[in-house]
């Protein structure tokens, strides 16, 4: 149902407004964002060998030889997000993510690339404020002027 939708191509120099934008793309279709913020979908059962005391069962992996189709297009939301990803990035982009494994670790290594730590965003910010402080309007120019 989603495929028809125009995937946001990555731009580094409005890294901002791409990630809304692909986020939104994503959110869209089924639970494939979730695999970015939470990682790949664990395909989960109750473990029955072992009794717990307080009435909840213990969960473990489910083996991929029970799997029911739902099962296989859950576990392999992380590949789907991760081809769409993929096809929005340019070669240099790519070429810093291509060893991180999942969508999530992607995400975030696109985070840290073209948004920075904290400190970076600080540094950003600074240099924002100064800019702004020391911008001003020479005696007989008019705000039209700067446009």
């Amino acid at each position: 149902m989603g495929s028809f939708r125009k995937i946001p191509i990555f731009s580094q120099e409005d890294f901002n407004d791409w990630k809304i934008k692909f986020q939104g793309h994503l959110a869209a279709q089924d639970d494939r964002w979730y695999v970015i913020t939470d990682g790949p979908l664990k395909i989960m059962k109750a473990n029955t060998t072992v009794s717990i005391s307080d009435g909840a069962p213990q969960m473990i992996e489910k083996p991929k030889s029970e799997w029911t189709n739902e099962y296989k297009k859950k576990a392999n939301l992380d590949n789907v997000a991760k081809d769409i990803l993929y096809k929005t990035l340019d070669k240099t982009t790519f070429s810093k993510i291509k060893m991180c494994n999942t969508t999530k670790k992607i995400w975030e290594k696109l985070i840290q690339l073209y948004e920075g730590n904290e400190q970076t965003k600080e540094n950003k910010l600074s240099v924002a404020v100064q800019k702004f402080e020391s911008f001003k309007i020479k005696t007989g120019e008019s705000m039209s002027d700067f446009e």
